[in-house]
């Protein structure tokens, strides 16, 4: 189910292929659940999107964008489904400089629910790609996702299900699809955004239900010894919401009653079924 600028797509849709999202990567997206006909924590994502877009100078007409992610799910009924908005800056003539007129496309897509995936437990491997704190890729949806490819393609080869990125200073930062956290005695820790992290929709609201879950959370730069020590891993992102990580590097980690509890609660926050 796709729309392009509004219009419903049956079928090949026509594009511009000086398109800067396609030629550069120029643009941004965020990535929508949706639970019995409701999308999950959309203001949160529109406000990223808005956020995120205002850096690069990105044009986002937040009230359009809305409307789309709003015609899907009226689309898709009382269904369960996944839903990508994709904003480009739209076509520019060739070389970096930005255009002074851009018409960025606007792409909504929707499709269903991946079975299973919502809490689903996985295994990490550490891979060699690194997060970069420095990158603004590193800290927004941009549509420059290949590192993340290449880490999660050798996570995969490696016999896990996602993979654990350090980040150029050598210390944890996130899986390539989701941020991390490490359970500390009562402390939950994840690393801030300055270490190359993405703000996850989920990940702030993690932070703010922890203390309902009798977890004190903070931000702090996670490193690897500390990461080892922890009494328990999780992943969290906004298709899957909470992700218990049962290995890292082949070794098998625990999953105590506190993330349990939390992650009942960030489901119920988000309108996922059986919360």
């Amino acid at each position: 189910m796709l729309r392009l600028n509004g219009v419903a797509v049956d079928g090949a849709a026509a594009f511009d292929m000086s398109d800067r999202g396609l030629t550069l990567g120029d643009g941004l997206f965020e990535t929508i659940a949706v639970f019995s006909g409701r999308p999950a924590l959309l203001g949160a994502h529109l406000d990223r999107l808005e956020r995120s877009a205002a850096e690069i100078r990105l044009p986002v007409d937040r009230a359009f964008c809305e409307a789309e992610i709003l015609a899907l799910v009226a689309a898709v009924g009382s269904a369960d489904a996944v839903i990508r908005l994709t904003v480009t800056r739209g076509a520019g003539a060739r070389g970096l400089a930005l255009p002074d007129d851009a018409k960025p496309n606007i792409i909504a897509a929707a499709s269903p629910y991946p079975k299973g995936a919502l809490n689903a437990p996985v295994r990490l491997a550490t891979v060699s790609v690194r997060r970069n704190p420095t990158s603004f890729a590193s800290r927004a949806k941009t549509l420059s996702y290949l590192d993340s490819v290449l880490a999660f393609d050798e996570a995969k080869r490696a016999g896990a299900d996602d993979a654990l990125m350090l980040n150029t200073d050598g210390r944890v930062a996130s899986t390539s699809m989701a941020n991390i956290f490490a359970l500390i005695g009562d402390e939950l820790v994840t690393p801030p955004v300055s270490e190359g992290v993405l703000p996850g929709i989920v990940r702030c609201a993690v932070l703010e239900l922890a203390a309902q879950a009798g977890l004190k959370a903070a931000e702090r730069a996670l490193d690897i010894e500390a990461f080892d020590r922890a009494d328990a891993v999780f992943a969290t992102n906004s298709v899957r919401q909470v992700m218990p990580v049962t290995m890292v590097d082949g070794l098998r980690r625990g999953t105590p009653d506190p993330v349990a509890r939390l992650a009942a609660l960030v489901t119920r926050a988000c309108g996922a079924r059986g919360a």
